[in-house]
């Protein structure tokens, strides 16, 4: 087992490029398999998950190649719709060969993904989406298998505005027969950048970006190349580890039109930041204020994924804060975590009272899911003396050799079995 070992209060600064998203590349390269071709997938990180969907690919009979951020897919010959079961149980973004492996085939089969836990994150959703289309969906076993001898566009209204959901739809309904409507669509970003690749290959979407997403199907998609939006959370995680740190950086490959909700709530605590086209300058200084009320949201509300960043931020804050949580059920298991390195925290229900301690001190702690582990390392940068981070395999699901970069800032931490 691996762990951070940090050394806290050392004030951030300098330059720092961010990596590729994700939460868009995961997608993305799932939908490589909806047409045969050779893929260049451009600013896709080295990650954990990204490791498992490569992998994925490869079993299913693709050709992959992860250089430096460039990741190179052959998909021409995949000769299997079965995502095998042990890949499948460690990620959860393994739901997305879904779509479009029934799109291409005409069949799927597949387990319940794995993934974080951080409360219950059904797939109805996603099973309601394609039958829909036209698709005939069996338990059996703990297996999902989906068939259809030809997919058909509809209207299709999800009940909550799910990320996983209205992507997976979005790669079924490109190659379905006919118009597809999907209304209350989520609206993040990397729905934006998935119909901006899609779009590339050949397929006809608008409407990515509001809650309302229409897909005219196309005959056929021919291969492509791409590259990946930024990380919004990534550059979040980094803006508030140098607030907490009361440093001074400055954030390349940004785009801060898809941070607005979270940049309002950092400047609300007297954070300086200023930004311009692909550049977030951020300045830290003590005492910052406690924000009263902070409310996650499907975007373009308070992101759910940034949660318990911020809630390690504000337990050094001058004041009371409130942090409400509406996404997951399951999102306050980095609380009591906090709490051991002196954050006087408060949980009832899905509402977490924050009262601003003048310090956190060194501790063993424990990452329970990627965000709570980015969480700690936040935490960790400002308490006073050594804090060992550990379970660190949920952080680099997220975060390329996040010790790296936090180095290259200046950060006392280091890597350590």
């Amino acid at each position: 087992m691996e762990a951070f070992v940090i050394e806290g209060g050392v004030p951030l600064t300098g330059e720092l490029r961010i990596q590729g998203a994700k939460n868009a590349a995961l997608p993305i390269l799932a939908a490589t398999v909806l047409t045969g071709g050779s893929y260049t997938i451009y600013d896709v990180p080295h990650l954990s998950d990204i490791e498992v969907m490569l992998k994925i690919l490869t079993e299913l009979g693709a050709v992959c190649r992860h250089e430096a951020t460039t990741v190179h897919v052959d998909t021409t010959g995949l000769t299997s719709f079965a995502v095998p079961e042990e890949l499948m149980g460690q990620m959860r973004s393994s739901i997305f060969l879904m779509g479009p492996l029934i799109a291409r085939f005409g069949e799927v089969i597949l387990s319940h993904p794995g993934g974080c836990a951080i409360g219950e994150r059904r797939i109805n959703l996603h099973l309601k989406g394609l039958e829909a289309l036209g698709a005939t969906i069996t338990n059996h076993d703990g297996f999902i298998r989906c068939s259809a001898k030809q997919l058909r566009g509809g209207m299709i209204f999800l009940d909550y505005p799910s990320v996983g959901a209205t992507e997976n739809i979005m790669m079924a309904a490109v190659l379905a027969k006919g118009e597809t409507i999907l209304s209350n669509a989520a609206r993040e970003p990397e729905i934006i950048d998935l119909q901006n690749f899609l779009n590339q290959l050949g397929a006809r979407v608008r409407g990515a970006g509001t809650d309302k997403i229409i897909i005219e199907g196309v005959s056929a998609l021919q291969a492509a190349d791409y590259q990946v939006i930024p990380d919004r959370i990534v550059a979040g995680t980094m803006m508030l580890a140098a607030a907490i740190t009361g440093g001074d950086i400055t954030l390349r490959n940004v785009n801060p039109m898809h941070m607005v909700a979270l940049l309002d709530v950092v400047k609300q605590s007297g954070v300086e930041i200023d930004y311009e086209h692909d550049i977030i300058t951020v300045k830290g200084k003590r005492p910052f204020h406690a924000v009263e009320r902070i409310i996650t949201a499907p975007y373009p509300g308070f992101p759910t994924d940034m949660q318990a960043q911020m809630m390690a931020f504000l337990s050094l804050a001058d004041g009371c804060s409130i942090m409400k949580e509406t996404v997951f059920d399951g999102r306050f298991k980095h609380v009591n975590e906090l709490c051991r390195l002196g954050a006087n925290l408060y949980v009832d229900l899905n509402n977490a009272f924050i009262r601003g301690v003048p310090h956190l001190s060194g501790a063993v702690v424990e990452a329970t899911d990627l965000r709570a582990g980015a969480a700690l390392l936040i935490a960790g940068l400002a308490a006073e003396g050594e804090t060992t981070v550990t379970r660190i395999h949920h952080i680099d699901r997220g975060y390329d050799r996040i010790e790296a970069q936090l180095a290259s800032l200046g950060a006392r931490i280091r890597r350590q079995s």
